[in-house]
């Protein structure tokens, strides 16, 4: 049997971000080439070997919540919601004419409610060993419990689950997203993802990997993709929300349509716990079936988003899988890592990477990479890294690469819509 896949557009974008809270001060950031990073704020960090991070800054939950709900989430709850509520607003997706049972949601994250865990166990080791826990311990811990408010809130009765594949789980969710839609099993889905774990145990934890970076004399300039002095990534936390919606049904309802999901893949590197495929084997594997499923050349592509967590191995095994995939054509891309600028975000990395990479297509604007000083000779001088300042190009067509510890990867491909 031959089933017609439906096309799949982008009709609403929400973000809370290091770099600004709502997708107009999002973009700003980035298109400006600021740094999110500073000093933690939420915790002492007086006996830790990183001491900043990229934090979401200005951000109150009783702004947004009134107290007794805000005590229920946690925080990557919180900027779930938050995120979204911009994105259902932008898309019109809770007025009249929708049909609640088909529209779905499909939220990623790599770990979820760690902060509540941490606050938990802390009460709990300061008393004399009598259980006593918060009832809402358990629903404000587990990783799926952001999909559940957002349906909650707004009635949306489709399909709703979390994907989990560490920093990849958010594209992962915009794929599963895609596919939903494409075989006809939901109208629209709200996807994306969020991360909040700028906390003791996850600043330590990856500090005993050795992952993040520990220049701690200059934090706005400790996220240096592709920099020969790079020296691990920086931390960040928030929030990326993307409304997803078959073309023809946002036709009928008069939607905006930003931009169209061309396609995507997903692989595994199936090599090492942590550190990466050294030839990009799995990175190859997944830009290849992205391509593949989008039916698009190499040459089709303007500009890729890369993972580039500014990690001594991970850049050079990305950008090796690139060259290998995209040939000659590699010297007329833009490629840029907008991780030099809000910091790593785990889980939410691919939903606000792939809105950098939409809005691109939008207003044909690279955003840079910035905290470049010192050339790598790892690296093809003739790449353009869009190093230092945005560029403007035409942008038909935006790669997003987003790859998490296990082997997971996950690549999705955004374009101008068309008629």
């Amino acid at each position: 049997m031959n089933l017609e896949l439906k096309r799949v557009v982008v009709t609403g974008l929400g973000a809370v971000t290091p770099l600004g809270n709502g997708i107009p001060a999002y973009w700003d950031g980035l298109v400006n080439g600021v740094s999110g990073a500073d000093f933690i704020k939420q915790f002492d960090v007086t006996k830790f070997k990183t001491k900043f991070a990229c934090e979401v800054k200005n951000f109150n939950p009783e702004d947004y919540f009134d107290r007794k709900e805000a005590r229920k989430l946690d925080r990557f709850s919180q900027l779930a919601l938050v995120a979204v509520e911009e994105a259902v607003r932008h898309a019109k997706l809770s007025g009249e004419g929708i049909n609640h049972d088909r529209v779905g949601v499909i939220w990623g994250s790599g770990i979820g409610g760690m902060i509540t865990f941490i606050e938990e166990m802390k009460n709990y080791n300061a008393g004399d060993g009598t259980p006593r826990f918060n009832p809402f311990f358990i629903p404000k811990l587990i990783l799926d419990i952001a999909a559940g408010h957002i349906s909650m809130k707004y009635g949306f009765r489709g399909p709703n689950f979390c994907t989990v594949s560490a920093c990849a789980s958010s594209t992962n969710a915009i794929i599963d997203a895609t596919t939903y839609i494409r075989l006809g099993k939901a109208d629209a889905i709200v996807c994306g993802g969020s991360e909040a774990v700028v906390t003791e145990a996850g600043i330590g934890g990856f500090n005993a990997m050795k992952a993040l970076s520990e220049r701690n004399n200059d934090p706005q300039t400790a996220s240096r993709p592709f920099d020969l002095n790079r020296d691990g990534f920086v931390l960040g936390e928030g929030s990326g929300a993307i409304i997803l919606e078959e073309y023809e049904h946002a036709k009928r309802r008069g939607a905006h349509i930003i931009a169209e999901v061309a396609g995507g893949g997903l692989s595994a590197d199936a090599y090492h716990l942590t550190a990466p495929h050294p030839q990009g084997l799995g990175a190859y594997n997944v830009m290849k079936n992205a391509l593949d499923d989008a039916g698009m050349k190499p040459e089709d592509i303007d500009y890729i988003n890369v993972h580039g967590t500014s990690t001594p191995l991970g850049d050079i095994s990305e950008i090796t899988a690139i060259q290998r995939i995209f040939g000659e054509h590699v010297y007329k891309i833009n490629i840029s890592s907008t991780k030099s600028m809000t910091g790593h975000l785990l889980g939410a990395a691919g939903a606000i990477e792939a809105i950098a990479g939409i809005l691109a297509t939008v207003h044909d604007i690279i955003p840079p990479t910035i905290n470049h000083f010192t050339d790598d000779p790892s690296f093809d001088p003739r790449l353009n890294f869009t190093f230092h300042k945005s560029q403007k190009r035409i942008v038909n067509a935006a790669l997003s690469n987003t790859f998490g510890f296990g082997g997971h990867n996950a690549s999705v491909i955004f374009k101008k819509p068309s008629p």
